[in-house]
This record gives structure tokens, C-alpha cells and sequence, in this order.
């Protein structure tokens, strides 16, 4: 029951986004979705199919686990339900953020994040293009949060639901009018906001960290407003990897064992 809701969401946030993006797009696409959709889908599948027949599911388990034994902050004490599921959200959209910072930072990292950020386009399946090394990665980081946290199993599937739909919203080619978008970033993370971080500017590309709440970056130094170029001008991608878009799925998975 936990993956049927997870997944409705996610296809249907998803369909509304590229509805949107349709209907009012922020700025018009440098290369054909035909040459770039395959790949990032493609990747997505692959990913979804590796967490399914490895640990797909276990994050909510771990969650039942901690609780059932007691194990983790949140356990070790009485608390209200509200709150519970409060405080697991804000701990681990902060974790969260926290290794979206160390996958820029930390090389071994790195290797596998790139993936991401090579799209030379910024649309919402740039949300769904991560290598499948780096999902698995991301899934035990959270499962060890999840057991020192205690975290809340109803919060637990609510947070995955609002990481993957939130992913799809600030990945989003869609207008916002700047008037709303200045206050919608006061809270959470917009396209807008989002968009710098995959400037081909090295400044750029490491500020924005978070993908739900903007507050981390603004408390922890990480924010920029705008691009040096502007939106309609950025350049989008790594300098190092400006190839064609529609470069196959078998080189993206072996870019992080390349020496490159």
C-alpha cells in the first residue's frame, strides 16, 4: 500500500507539471525533449526497478522497527502525535539538505550527483535523472537518520511523498509570476530559486541545496537569488560535460567510474 501511494503521487504530480510547463512555460527549451525524455526516464525507470528488488520500502520499515524497539531520539520520550510528525519532517528535510551539500563537496560523491547535473536542459524530468547508485546511497543515508532520529512511519511515507513531489516542482520549466515567486520562496523552494543551483557556474551550482524548505539555505549561507546571467540567459549543465543531450544511459551510468 505504501509504493501505490507513493507512486500515485508521483505520476500525478508529475503529469501536472509537464501540463504546466505546456501551458506557461519559464523559458524556452534549448534542445528537443525527444532527445533528452528518454534518458531521464529511462534512468528514473532503472532506479525504480534497482529500490524495488534491493531496498525499496525500507525506510517506512526502519520507521516500524525504531518504533516498535523504541530506538531513536523521538522514541525515547512521550510525544504528541503533531509533533512527532513535525519534528520528522523538518530533521530529515534537513538531512536531506545536509547530503545534497557533501554529494557536491565529497568527491566519491560527486562522481555519482554529476549525473544529475549534466542535463543541459532544466525541465521537471531533470527531477527524475540521478544514477541509480546515488538513489541507493541516498535510501541507506535515510534509513540511518531514520534510526537515530526515531521517526515517525506515518511522517516517514508523508516526507517521501513531499521529497519526490517537491523534486518535480522546483525542477519545473514553469512560470511563476516574480511578485508570487518572491513569496513563495520565503517558505519553500521554487523553480526559480532551484535553477541556479544547476548553473554552469561553479558559484551557482553550489548554492540552493534545498528541495523542499528554503529556510537551510538562507540560515546556512547557501542562497543566491538570482543568476549572474538571469534565467533566460543561464547556461545550464557542467562546462566539463557539454555534450550532446541525447548521450545514452550506458554512459551516464559509467561517468562515475570514468577518470574524467
Amino acid at each position: 500500500m505504501e509504493v501505490i501511494i507513493r507512486l500515485s503521487a508521483f505520476v500525478g504530480i508529475l503529469c501536472l507539471m509537464i501540463l504546466w510547463e505546456v501551458r506557461a512555460p519559464r523559458r524556452p527549451l534549448r534542445y528537443r525533449r525527444s532527445q533528452r525524455w528518454p534518458i531521464n526516464f529511462g534512468l528514473s525507470i532503472l532506479g525504480m526497478v534497482l529500490l524495488r528488488f534491493t531496498v525499496g520500502g525500507v525506510a517506512y520499515l526502519t520507521a516500524i522497527s525504531a518504533m516498535d524497539n523504541q530506538l531513536g531520539l523521538l522514541n525515547s520520550f512521550s510525544m504528541p502525535l503533531w509533533p512527532s510528525v513535525l519534528a520528522t519532517l523538518l530533521i530529515l528535510d534537513l538531512a536531506i539538505y545536509g547530503q545534497h551539500i557533501a554529494s557536491h563537496r565529497w568527491q566519491w560523491l560527486w562522481r555519482f550527483h554529476k549525473v544529475h547535473h549534466t542535463d543541459l536542459d532544466f525541465d521537471v524530468t531533470t527531477g527524475i535523472r540521478f544514477h541509480p547508485v546515488e538513489i541507493i546511497i541516498s535510501m541507506c543515508y535515510k534509513v540511518f537518520v531514520i534510526y537515530i532520529i526515531g521517526c515517525n512511519p506515518a511522517a516517514v511515507i508523508a516526507f517521501e511523498i513531499i521529497l519526490s513531489s517537491t523534486a518535480l516542482f522546483n525542477h519545473g520549466n514553469v512560470f511563476i509570476p516574480l511578485k508570487m515567486d518572491r513569496w513563495l520562496r520565503l517558505g519553500i523552494v521554487t523553480p526559480d530559486m532551484h535553477r541556479v543551483h544547476h548553473s554552469t557556474v561553479k558559484e551557482e551550482t553550489d548554492s540552493n541545496f534545498g528541495f523542499s524548505i528554503s529556510i537551510w539555505d538562507r540560515l546556512f549561507g547557501t542562497y543566491i537569488d538570482q543568476p549572474q546571467l538571469g534565467h533566460d540567459n543561464m547556461v545550464i549543465g557542467l562546462e566539463q560535460y557539454r555534450y550532446s543531450p541525447d548521450v545514452g544511459i550506458k554512459q551516464l551510468l559509467l561517468m562515475p567510474f570514468s577518470r574524467r
